[in-house]
C-alpha cells in the first residue's frame, strides 16, 4: 500500500515537471521516469494492495465487514483511487505521445487529490464509525 501511495503522490509531481519542461532531453527523461514508475512500481503496488486487502477482509470474516457502513465508504474510496490510478496511466500515455494540453498548475492541483482520499481512508480504518 505504501508503494502504491508513494507512486500516486510522485507521478503527478513528475507531470508537473514534465509540463514545465521545454528541452528534449528533459522531456525524454520524464517519459522514462513516468513509464517506469507507473508500470514498474505503482501498478504492481496497486494490484498487491487490492489482493492483500480483499484477502484480509475474506480471512477476518467477510460477513462482519459486509454489514459495516464504514467499510462500504472505505472501499468506495479505494475504488476512487483505482480510477485515479487508471487516469494517471492515461496521462502517462498522453505525455508519451507529446499530446499534453494541460499546464503545470493543473497537475499541481491534481497532485493533491490522493492526499484527501488517504486522509479519509486512514480515518475510516482507525475510527471505524458505525
Amino acid at each position: 500500500m505504501v508503494t502504491w501511495f508513494a507512486g500516486l503522490f510522485y507521478l503527478p509531481r513528475l507531470f508537473v515537471y514534465h509540463a514545465m519542461s521545454d528541452d528534449q532531453a528533459s522531456i525524454e527523461r520524464f517519459k522514462i521516469m513516468e513509464r517506469k514508475l507507473f508500470y514498474g512500481i505503482m501498478t504492481p503496488g496497486a494490484v498487491l494492495t487490492v489482493i492483500f486487502g480483499l484477502s484480509m477482509i475474506w480471512h477476518s470474516g467477510w460477513d462482519m465487514y459486509v454489514r459495516a457502513g464504514w467499510m462500504h465508504t472505505k472501499l468506495t474510496l479505494v475504488v476512487i483511487l483505482i480510477a485515479y490510478h487508471i487516469y494517471c496511466g492515461k496521462l502517462v500515455n498522453t505525455f508519451k505521445h507529446n499530446l499534453n494540453q494541460r499546464s503545470h498548475v493543473f497537475y499541481r492541483w491534481f497532485n493533491e487529490f490522493p492526499v484527501l482520499v488517504l486522509i479519509g481512508v486512514v480515518i475510516l480504518a482507525v475510527v471505524r464509525p458505525d
